[in-house]
């Protein structure tokens, strides 16, 4: 098991610090990768064993990079590290060209994306706001925590099945990206944000056969084969890049080169990875970063745990569900979190809808016995689980704190125009996001936070 934790940087007031290559250098932590735009960071943590206490193992390590980039010695002009899905305090200045990180991957991705797209596009923010974008620098507004299950080759498809229905539950239970550029927006509003951060959803005839970011379009048949050779009939190439010559170890796997990298630009939000060391795995990319690593860890508990209840006896959910339910789920899930309804397999009968609250109250035990599965540590799932638990039951997700704290603190009354108006939102946007960074910093999972001081009338 693996993951990656995508996060931000922030001024001590809480707007975007476009200082992460400084950030990586000070802090000489071969794990921090620069990420696409000049105010995000990627850790990418050391595998652990899925025997034991892998989730308290991956949250001690995120815990340990966020608390080395706070030492005095990693952080220039004083700057935050904040995992959260989507940074209130950006702005669409923040999210152009110039923002763009300056490595040779981004910027041929940015090349290529300028060849296939009309500029600037238009990317989703809410229900009914959008922005017009130019680069491919908006993917910055998207941060994940990414985890990575080892499956044996046999039991790849039904996993990889399993994952795509445990995901919605999981997501409704996890949001934490409901202000896009501060903006009111879906729960996990991350979820457009990425998914048309490349400009790539256009119109019919324009030349791109399917939108590169996405759920899927079928349950996985045939196992990880297919799936690759799906990417590979019907993306096109976006990084032209030859290997320079045969890296193949004799008695060992094939590099691929070429393959991994073709399949690094398909980002499905869950992904079957090849990896030349011997082994196969699936990446759950659809996981907000934050708000803590305790959260994190509970949300990879619960996912990780349900997909292999669900993969459990021989199990393949595409006989239990239609595909175009577990998609439904997905989106559900992000616009609306736990309030949304959910469809689930429903033994001798038709799938039926549910309650997003109440079917994660159901699947909890049942993600207890998949993490039973992996010779997780009882102690260890059963603290996860209580952690989702109590979250459902209160309905304090990251998204509901931050929708609630920007609430109590708006500040109603006469604006004389509408650019006043607008500093006002950026003063009470940036007082969130630093709010937000300390209760994070406190490692306190999200459904104990408190509120600031709601006034009269927004107690409802």
């Amino acid at each position: 098991m693996g993951a990656e934790l995508e996060f931000s940087l922030i001024e001590p007031d809480g707007r975007p610090a476009p200082v992460n290559a400084a950030v990586r250098e000070a802090s000489q932590d071969d794990r921090l990768t620069l990420e696409v735009a000049r105010f995000n960071l990627e850790a990418n943590l050391a595998p652990v064993s899925a025997r034991g206490r892998p989730f308290t193992a991956l949250a001690a390590q995120a815990t340990q990079t966020l608390a080395d980039i706070a030492a005095p010695a990693s952080r220039p002009r004083g700057v935050v590290a904040i995992p959260i899905g989507t940074l209130p305090t950006l702005t669409p200045a923040d999210l152009t060209a110039r923002a763009l990180t300056d490595l040779p991957r981004y910027q041929a991705l940015e090349r290529a994306w300028a060849r296939r797209r009309p500029s600037p596009f238009v990317l989703p923010l809410g229900e009914r706001d959008a922005l017009r974008a130019e680069s491919v620098a908006v993917q910055g507004a998207a941060c994940s925590w990414q985890v990575h299950l080892t499956v044996a080759p046999d039991l790849f498809h039904r996993a990889f099945n399993a994952a795509q229905l445990a995901t919605g539950p999981v997501l409704a239970a996890a949001g934490n990206s409901p202000l896009p550029l501060g903006r009111p927006g879906w729960q996990e509003a991350r979820i457009p944000v990425y998914e048309h951060g490349f400009g790539d959803r256009v119109a019919p005839g324009s030349g791109i056969r399917r939108p590169r970011v996405g759920f899927g379009r079928g349950w996985m048949r045939g196992g990880p084969l297919a799936a690759f050779e799906e990417a590979v009939q019907h993306y096109d190439v976006l990084l032209p890049e030859s290997s320079s010559g045969n890296h193949d170890v004799p008695g060992c796997w094939p590099a691929l080169e070429e393959l991994r990298l073709h399949l690094s630009t398909v980002w499905w939000w869950n992904r079957p990875v090849y990896d030349p060391l011997g082994h196969l795995r699936i990446e759950f990319r659809a996981l907000p970063s934050g708000p803590t690593p305790l959260d994190m860890a509970a949300n990879a508990a619960f996912l990780i745990g349900l997909t292999l209840f669900l993969t459990a006896d021989g199990r393949d959910v595409a006989a239990d569900l239609p595909f175009a339910y577990a998609e439904e789920n997905f989106y559900r899930a992000a616009r609306a979190g736990l309030d949304s309804s959910l469809w689930w397999p429903s033994p001798g009968a038709a799938p039926r809808e549910h309650g997003a609250a109440a079917l994660i109250e159901e699947l909890l035990p049942r993600a207890r016995e998949g993490l039973a599965l992996l010779s997780v540590d009882a102690e260890e799932a059963d603290a996860l689980l209580d952690l989702m638990h109590h979250r459902v039951v209160t309905g304090r997700t990251g998204a509901w704190w931050q929708q609630r704290t920007r609430e109590a603190l708006r500040r109603p009354g006469p604006s004389a125009t509408r650019q006043s108006e607008r500093r006002r939102d950026v003063a009470e946007l940036a007082e969130l996001t630093v709010h937000y960074a300390r209760l994070a910093a406190g490692a306190t999972p999200v459904h104990t936070w408190k509120l600031p001081a709601l006034p009269p009338w927004s107690q409802r």
